[in-house]
């Protein structure tokens, strides 16, 4: 499954900060329709891409909703800031 959207950069605060985007509440909903065919230890793996880079990661369910982390090279490739909106593509069950 392919979603598209767009969110803004946030921090998680842990024993160090990690930045997330957080999935709309519609996309939410498409995630938690498959889930149960992806999940892996309460998180579902994905591929994403924002802008020019591609990863891949695990999507963390908080605040009714799914975290996409963003990792700290994605972050410098693209420019992208605490606070930023970036247009995000996620391949769900990667």
């Amino acid at each position: 499954m392919e979603i598209v959207f767009s969110g803004e950069v946030v921090e998680w605060r842990g024993p160090a900060p990690f930045h997330f985007v957080r999935l709309p509440l519609d996309a939410a909903d498409l995630v938690d329709e498959v889930k149960a065919d992806v999940v892996y230890w309460g998180v579902v793996p994905v591929r994403a891409r924002i802008g020019d880079t591609a990863f891949t990661t695990s999507m963390f369910p908080r605040e009714e909703t799914w975290f996409l982390p963003v990792k700290d090279a994605v972050r410098r490739a693209e420019g992208v800031d605490l606070g930023d909106v970036v247009d995000v593509r996620v391949w769900v069950g990667a």
